[in-house]
């Protein structure tokens, strides 16, 4: 028997939360994200906005001048964040094999209910309208590849100022002829660079990839060749992950304006590393390798790491190396657009303990106990003299990979 594999998009799902608090904004264009004259970008749009070409990523700055009578929407993040959990625990009560690729999207393998992937996918969008008053749309296939790229196509084909609800269903054995007319940038893998360069070879449509000559494709793509001829008629059998594996940690912050104040990097350095240790802290992580991320006015952008001797999530140990990355990189008195602390390479706290002396292990209890004092009483409600001395300009959101 086929698999039947649900993907699962909530439309413009910021965008919908905000309309649940204020109806007012219902069918208006408006964006959530960061003030224009901050630097600020949009992290979502209504489909509204969206008729007028503003789309997410896009400065705010810019969405404006293309769409004056744009409205900005601050956001209400830890509201996203709950919002998404009550859905996915309703998802997960129709199956264990849930993957949730990000806070508005999830793969679902339905395969042992009885019911037509149609039929189910329409059940689940309306109880969650009923439910959560979020609008969704779904594709239905047996795969995860294809099913993604249904849920796409099943959108693009509603464009309105509405949410498109879209139900989109490729039937087992349609695979290859579903994917033939649409373009390759559709498939996995294959970003603008690549898009063009098969376009310099006459490669327009995910069905001229199947219908390219083997000998060609190596010749030109190697063994990624190999795996676009699978994936262009429709093959994939990855598998359904219902962990997600935390592989690095990080925050970053781009500033209101530019800062050359060596004091204030320092300072923003400094609590970007107090939130990264606190998040390795929770997820009970520590890790050997310290990255720094650093932009400067024109939007270079480098990024530097630093491997320690021994795991850690201490914010204190995490801020000296990423100081002294920064004083290997930063040039005296040059404007810095953005900074980002990082850290990767994890190992669990419980086979660090073992190395550690007991000094440590008391600073670790201390650091543990802070924690659990901000997140009971707010981030502000401890802090380290030098906290005091800097306001952060503007945090933009925090990362897991």
């Amino acid at each position: 028997m086929p698999r039947k594999i649900l993907h699962l998009d909530l439309d413009a799902f910021f965008c919908s939360v905000e309309e649940n608090n204020d109806p007012s904004l219902r069918g208006k264009p408006f964006a959530v994200g960061g003030r224009p004259d901050q630097r600020g970008v949009v992290a979502s749009c209504s489909y509204a906005a969206r008729l007028h070409g503003v789309h997410s990523a896009m400065p705010m700055s810019q969405a404006k001048r293309i769409c004056p009578e744009l409205i900005i929407v601050s956001g209400r993040h830890g509201d996203y964040g709950k919002i998404s959990h009550q859905v996915m625990d309703y998802l997960k009560t129709l199956t264990p094999l849930l993957e949730q690729v990000s806070i508005d999207e999830a793969f679902l393998d339905l395969s042992d209910l009885p019911e037509p992937g149609e039929e189910l996918a329409k059940s689940i969008q309306q109880y969650i309208q009923d439910h959560f008053q979020l609008p969704c749309s779904i594709g239905v296939a047996t795969n995860k590849l294809v099913a993604k790229v249904a849920t796409d196509v099943g959108k693009a084909a509603k464009r309105s100022a509405s949410p498109p609800r879209a139900i989109k269903v490729v039937a087992p054995g349609e695979e290859a002829a579903f994917f033939a007319p649409l373009p390759t940038k559709a498939l996995w893998g294959i970003g603008p660079k690549t898009s063009a360069r098969l376009a310099e070879m006459g490669i327009h449509t995910i069905g001229d990839i199947a219908r390219w000559p083997v000998e060609e494709r190596r010749k030109h793509l190697g063994k990624f060749g190999d795996y676009l001829s699978k994936s262009a008629v429709g093959i994939d059998d990855s598998p359904i992950h219902t962990s997600h594996e935390v592989k690095s940690v990080s925050n970053e912050t781009t500033f209101a304006r530019d800062i050359a104040d060596v004091q204030v990097l320092y300072e923003t350095l400094h609590w970007l590393s107090e939130s990264v240790g606190r998040r390795l802290r929770k997820h009970n992580l520590a890790g050997t390798t310290v990255k720094l991320k650093l932009r400067w006015a024109n939007f270079t952008t480098l990024s530097r790491q630093l491997t320690l001797p021994k795991p850690t999530s201490d914010d204190r140990e995490i801020y000296a190396a990423v100081k002294e990355l920064f004083n290997q990189t930063w040039q005296k008195g040059k404007p810095v657009r953005l900074l980002g602390v990082g850290v990767t390479q994890f190992s669990t706290q419980a086979s660090q303990l073992t190395l550690w002396d007991a000094a440590n292990k008391k600073d670790d209890q201390l650091l543990s106990a802070v924690d659990n004092l901000r997140e009971r009483y707010g981030k502000d409600s401890i802090m380290r003299g030098s906290d005091l001395k800097y306001k952060k300009s503007e945090q933009m959101d925090e990362e897991e990979d």
